[in-house]
């Protein structure tokens, strides 16, 4: 959904924090879309009982940006005034009743989605937005993932090359979520709920929850939030990722835990960790909006300097391969960045960030074109 730019919005709203024990870092980017639809929160500390405990999320807007904009400023709080997530606390935030606490989390999605409904922007029908919500709740002794449609989040270990854990997406073509739409009277064309919304779960997008007779986890789409807790290992845990669906389209799980785990080696700067991986997945064809969230734990890596030097000697090849281009060429004019891409995406180049190849260098290749070019210009005139 959304009509697209003639060029890409490719200035980021970016921010580093710390608190309880993590860090953490974020990026968003508006890109190829005609509106920024995309919402964040990102809380350490989340009232005077819950100081050790932080909670993240990523709101993927559509048909507008009004539901993400108010379920990321509301749903924490709905969630904290809910009867069962406070009775899930009776014996202390450091022994909550994890099944209480879950049911407390989804009744909160569903109060949110509900008291929204009711707002004057959304009660006559004119407001047709919808949002996905993904989000981590961290407590001293857990994590404690929601999901409810297809942004998604993951999280990665030490010793475990690939993702230890990921959010399932919301898709309509998924079995049990077809069954859901078709026992509600609707079906699933061209991978869509009617034909028109490419996700099953989400926030807002009343139009497809208008049947009194149905309970909100049965309608066309529910904002029922899938719920997982994972305990939290202090000396294997590296970072989680909450991203939406402009990451997962140009990236796997893999791919991003891989990219992230080699730029950790590089800096401990998150925010601009967040932000080149933003740049990387514009590269590689990203068309939707882009945010990230990334939070890092005790056990991610740190920074190398033998990480550094092979960045620093991947970086001169680089400059000497795109100088070799030039040099090649008779005409500079024809010598641009995708003709430079799709040269150097010929050759044998070691050391390219993993995950990431080529395109996670585009921003260097572009600063380091265009040097090389003034230079040979300025040369030339002499």
């Amino acid at each position: 959904m959304g009509a697209f730019l003639d060029k890409p919005k490719t200035q980021k709203v970016t921010k580093s924090a710390s608190g309880n024990g993590l860090r953490y870092g974020l990026a968003s980017m508006q890109g190829w879309r005609i509106e920024m639809e995309d919402a964040h929160t990102d809380i350490t500390g989340l009232n005077q009982e819950l100081q050790e405990w932080s909670f993240f999320g990523i709101f993927d807007g559509h048909a507008g940006t009004n539901a993400s904009l108010y379920c990321a400023e509301n749903l924490l709080e709905c969630v904290l005034s809910n009867d069962d997530f406070k009775a899930a606390l009776k014996s202390g935030p450091s022994s909550p009743d994890l099944e209480q606490l879950k049911n407390g989390i989804k009744m909160g999605f569903f109060e949110l989605d509900k008291t929204m409904r009711e707002l004057p922007a959304w009660i006559n029908g004119d407001d047709k937005s919808g949002t996905t919500a993904v989000t981590t709740m961290i407590t001293p002794e857990q994590f404690i993932f929601a999901n409810c449609g297809d942004s998604r989040a993951i999280l990665c270990r030490s010793g475990n090359e690939k993702v230890t854990f990921h959010t399932v997406d919301h898709k309509p073509a998924n079995p049990d979520e077809k069954t859901r739409i078709e026992k509600a009277g609707g079906s699933v064309m061209i991978q869509r709920v009617n034909g028109c919304l490419a996700v099953s779960r989400a926030l807002g997008d009343y139009e497809y929850k208008m049947d009194n007779n149905l309970d909100a986890d049965k309608q066309l789409v529910t904002p029922e939030p899938e719920i997982s807790v994972i305990s939290r290992q202090d000396d294997v845990d590296e970072f989680i990722v909450i991203a939406c669906d402009g990451i997962w389209d140009v990236m796997s799980n893999v791919e991003v835990a891989e990219y992230i785990r080699s730029r950790m080696l590089l800096s401990d700067d998150l925010k601009l960790i967040c932000s080149e991986l933003l740049d990387t997945c514009l590269a590689k064809g990203s068309r939707d909006n882009m945010s990230v969230v990334l939070v890092a734990f005790a056990g991610a890596p740190k920074v190398s300097e033998e990480a550094i030097e092979k960045e620093a000697e991947l970086n001169a090849d680089l400059e000497k391969r795109i100088d070799a281009i030039l040099q090649d060429s008779s005409d500079l004019g024809v010598v641009d960045l995708y003709y430079t891409i799709h040269c150097l995406d010929s050759e044998d180049i070691k050391g390219l960030p993993p995950g990431g190849g080529l395109q996670a260098k585009q921003v260097f290749i572009h600063n380091t074109l265009e040097k090389l070019i003034a230079n040979k210009q300025a040369n030339e005139s002499e």
